[in-house]
């Protein structure tokens, strides 16, 4: 049994690009500002082991590989707890701003795929409850 999930984001941060993207690279300090994730463990140099944890009682296992680390598309591919792809697509926004379009498109198979029938709406909320998280944290850590 699987279940699918697609969510999108348009924000604007007051920082440049390359200082939105060199945050969104640096996998191993996302515990410092992105208050959900909890730990990031390196497996070398473009794959990390990442634990995820929102407000619902579920830590998220995750592996994420990079595909693309520089701007304008930042892409990882998902494995572990999820299965699929993480992208950030990042514009110049006004004389020093950025534009981000974040795109998930991931699959989930066990307890997550049968919570999903019956809570899909509760984890949709929970992921954008992480997702506010991660939107405080890059303007602080950004600005």
């Amino acid at each position: 049994m699987r279940a699918t999930y697609s969510f999108t984001a348009d924000w604007t941060l007051p920082a440049p690009v390359e200082r939105v993207a060199t945050v969104l690279v640096d996998l191993e300090r996302y515990p410092e500002w992105w208050p959900q994730v909890r730990a990031v463990a390196s497996l070398g140099p473009d794959t990390a082991r990442v634990l995820c944890r929102s407000t619902l009682p579920y830590t998220l296992d995750l592996v994420l590989e990079a595909v693309s680390r520089e701007p304008p598309l930042l892409e990882v591919r998902l494995g572990g707890d999820l299965e699929g792809r993480v992208r950030w697509q990042l514009e110049p926004a006004g004389p020093a701003g950025t534009r981000m379009r974040f795109a998930q498109d991931v699959e989930v198979g066990g307890p997550l795929a049968l919570a999903s029938y019956a809570a899909r709406p509760l984890l949709a909320w929970n992921h954008a409850r992480m997702m506010a998280g991660c939107r405080a944290g890059l303007s602080r850590r950004t600005a």
